[in-house]
Formats: C-alpha cells, structure tokens, sequence
C-alpha cells in the first residue's frame, strides 16, 4: 500500500528527522538511509519497521539537521600557542616567509574543537521519530484500505449477482441443451433403426438417453456456483475482520479464478461462456487491488 509520513524529534545535538514512503509490493523490501552516526540503531529501525509492516516497497530516510548554536565550535588556546611558537620559529629561519591567515589558522588540525556529539542521544531522538512516522504512515495506509475494502466489496455485489442469475438461468440452458442434444443424436441413429441393426429401437433410445444424460451432468455448473458464492463470502468476512489480511485474500482470489475457469471450460451457451469472462474480468480487477493490501 502506498503512503508517506514525516516525524522530527528534537535532540541536544539538533533535530532529527525520518520519513517513510511506501509503494505496492507483495512483500517486505525495506531500505534504509542514514548517516553514519546512526548505523548503531539500524537494527532497531528495521525491527521497528518490520513489527509494523509486513508487505509493501518501504524506503526510509534519516536526515540529521544540526543546532550549530547550540554546540558552538571552540578554539584550543593550546593548540593556538603551538601554532604560533611554531610561526615564530619558521618567521625566524626565513623572514621573507609568508604568514599565516586567519583562514589557515582555523583550518589548523586542533585549533578548533567541535563538541562531541551525543551518538545515544541522537540515536534515541531518531527512534522516536521512527515512531512517530510509522504511526502516521499507518493512518494513511489504513485510509487507504477502507477505500479499498469498498472497491472489492463492489467487486464481490457484482460476482454475486453474475453467479444469482445464472442459478435462475442454467436449468433452462441445460433443458434446451439436452433437447438440442437428444434431436440431433436421434436424426443421427434414424438409419440405424430402419437398418439390420443389432440393436432394437429401446436400446438405441436408452443409450440417447444415457448420452444426454452424461452431457447434462458434464455441463452443470451449480457446484461451481456454489463455490464461487462461498469464497466471496470468504472474502468478505476477511476484509470486515481487518487486520493483515493480503495473504489471505491472496488466496481467494487463487481459489475465485479456479471456479470461474472451470465455469468457463464447461460452458456449452454463449450466456454462460460471457459471464464466465465476466467474472474473470473481475476477479483480475480484485487481484490487482489485494496486491496493495496488507
């Protein structure tokens, strides 16, 4: 699922800020960036994250802002001296020697102290902020998903009532199925009856019968209809129970698209070849989405 959050917390050496991006992704591929003074509490960040989200692209950066004021640098009054009497000295060898500027002096190793900064200070002050961050990226994750919970719960009305109507209309595409089927198979075995066949008219006619039957009972699609009505009900107790749940759905969609393929290979009237496409174009349209869900 998609969404971004931004969390600052105020530490003695400056302020501490993370942000999280998230995108689609079956699973868990977290990365993370952040300075160096802060590589000790990767361990803590990715646990962190991880304990919070279970599927999607997560980047995560740590960006230190820091309060030059204060933590003012100082300068070493003894480093300084040293510097000096070494200028002395060299002023001594070699007068025409230039002198040091200001800027060459500040740059000196030494003569400028920078205070140490607090690493577990800084430290604390970023996992906070992490906190802070993925609460936020959370609520935006989960607006996220109750708009989506209404789109599949849109997919699963329309399923439903493809799977409704056809309930109602097999029986009468099998009636005319089997009648079509029993009219063409008699003008066939016509001959066979006038002939000096070894068969007796109530044979031919009982294995008509048979044959029709067989055909009907390959072309009835009441259990798949049955079970695709069962796994939408699934898929609805799911998303009203929350939670992680994209794994779940994962494999409803699998066990959707399995029921509509069988309804499609059996299909024997134009009606029920188009519903089966029909389902197919929506289940796709709910896999396409649980792919976004946690």
């Amino acid at each position: 699922m998609t969404g971004f959050s931004s969390a600052t917390q105020a530490t003695p050496a400056g302020a501490v800020t993370v942000e999280l991006k998230s995108v689609n992704s079956r699973f868990l591929d977290f990365s993370l960036r952040q300075p160096d003074e802060l590589r000790a509490i990767e361990p803590g960040v990715r646990e962190a994250v991880a304990a919070k989200i279970t599927r999607g692209k997560v980047e995560c950066r740590i960006n230190i802002a820091r309060d030059i004021s204060a933590q003012p640098p100082r300068l070493n009054p003894a480093a300084l001296e040293r510097l000096a009497e070494l200028a002395r000295s060299v002023a001594q060898t070699a007068p025409d020697a230039r002198t040091l500027a200001i800027s060459e002096i500040l740059q000196w190793p030494g003569v400028v102290e920078v205070p140490v900064t607090d690493v577990e200070e800084l430290g604390r002050g970023a996992l906070r902020a992490l906190g802070e961050a993925l609460r936020l990226l959370q609520e935006s994750r989960a607006r996220e998903g109750a708009a989506l919970r209404g789109v599949l719960r849109e997919r699963c009305d329309a399923i439903v009532a493809i799977a409704m109507r056809l309930k109602s209309e097999v029986p009468a595409m099998l009636v005319a199925l089997e009648r079509k089927l029993n009219e063409r198979l008699s003008s066939a075995l016509a001959p066979a009856i006038g002939s000096m066949s070894t068969l007796t008219r109530e044979e031919i006619v009982d294995r008509i019968r048979q044959e029709v039957t067989l055909y009907g009972l390959r072309a009835d699609v009441d259990e798949e209809l049955q079970r695709l009505t069962t796994h939408v009900n699934e898929v609805r107790r799911v998303l009203e129970a929350g939670g992680p749940v994209g794994r779940r759905l994962d494999f409803l969609m699998q066990e959707l698209n399995r029921e509509a393929n069988t309804l499609g290979s059996k299909a024997t009237a134009v009606d029920l070849s188009n519903a089966a496409v029909e389902l197919k174009l929506l289940i796709e349209q709910m896999r396409e989405q649980v792919q976004n869900i946690e």
